[in-house]
Parts: structure tokens; C-alpha cells; sequence
């Protein structure tokens, strides 16, 4: 049976992740590029079993919480396009829900993570959901961009994985 999609856009289909996508998530985390910011020094590199933990972690969080990360593809020919979605999360000691994508590089620039995160928040707010973060590291202008077109408000700056980041939030309009 196939995964339903939970959105569909413009361009992509979200759907939640299947075994079948581990290549796609193996290429996304291997790629120095997406490393750079999803994982910077000094932190390790993904080895290739990491693919198929993350998706076994996806679908837990499915599981325990009715939604998660997304598996991006293409609308148009079905290729793996990159990772989106909702996740749960603390920020400052208090629960919270993430919105967070990841696009292969090949694809970067094309608006497609603007496209994800819009629809993402929507998805949230048909959740029921009151509102969502994302983070990015302070130096991620290109993360920053979407958030900002995405309707995401800068909140502050805090250390993530002792690291600097930028929190930014949406409230679900009422």
C-alpha cells in the first residue's frame, strides 16, 4: 500500500517517509554541503547506516505523535527531492513542535524549502497545532531566507548542540 501524502504543492509532494527512501536520505546526509549546516565541525559525519536510523526514528515519532518528518519529492516525476516536515522539540527547557527541511543541493535555489516550509505550517495548523520553530545556525542565511519568507518571526539568538543559532516562531493565526 502506498504512504499517503500528508501535502501536495506546486512542485512537491510530501508524504511520510518508507524504507524505500533510505538513497535519498543516505545522499542528503553525505553530501558535504547540507553536512555543513545539519552537522558542522566539530561535530562527526553521518556514516551510511545513519539513513535507515533516522527513518526507523521518523517513523517512531509518527507513531508516538500522529505526525513527523516528510519525505520531498518531486510532483512531477516522483524523484527524492529532500526531508521537510514537523518534529517535537525542546527550546528553552519548554516542549515545542520544529519546522525543518533539508533540500539536495541539486535542487537548492529553486524555492522548493520555502515550498515545504509554507506547506508545512499549514499542515500545522490543520494539526491543530498552536504554533511551530525552527532553528538555523546564525551563520545560514539561505535557512534564514525561508523562514523569513515562510512567515516565521526572529525570536532570538541561543546555543543549540552548543552551537550559535537563530530561533524564529509562527503562531497559528487565530
Amino acid at each position: 500500500m502506498p504512504t499517503p501524502v500528508t501535502f501536495t504543492t506546486t512542485r512537491l509532494h510530501g508524504r511520510r517517509p518508507a524504507a524505500g527512501d533510505e538513497p535519498g536520505v543516505r545522499a542528503l546526509l553525505l553530501d558535504p554541503g547540507v553536512g555543513a549546516w545539519l552537522r558542522p565541525p566539530p561535530l562527526p559525519a553521518f556514516e551510511a547506516p545513519d539513513a535507515a536510523t533516522l527513518l526507523s526514528t521518523d517513523e517512531e515519532h509518527w507513531r508516538e505523535h500522529g505526525f513527523g518528518a516528510l519525505t520531498l519529492l518531486d510532483r512531477g516525476s516522483g524523484a527524492y527531492v529532500g526531508r521537510g516536515g514537523l518534529a517535537r522539540t525542546t527550546v528553552l527547557g519548554q516542549p515545542a513542535v520544529e519546522l525543518a527541511w533539508a533540500i539536495l543541493p541539486a535542487r537548492q535555489r529553486e524555492g522548493l524549502a520555502t515550498e515545504a516550509a509554507c506547506a508545512a505550517i499549514a499542515w500545522a495548523w490543520r494539526l491543530g497545532l498552536p504554533e511551530v520553530v525552527s532553528f538555523s545556525l546564525r551563520g545560514n542565511a539561505a535557512s534564514r531566507r525561508v523562514m523569513d519568507k515562510a512567515g516565521l518571526m526572529y525570536e532570538r539568538d541561543l546555543k543549540r548542540a552548543g552551537l550559535p543559532h537563530v530561533l524564529y516562531r509562527a503562531h497559528r493565526p487565530r
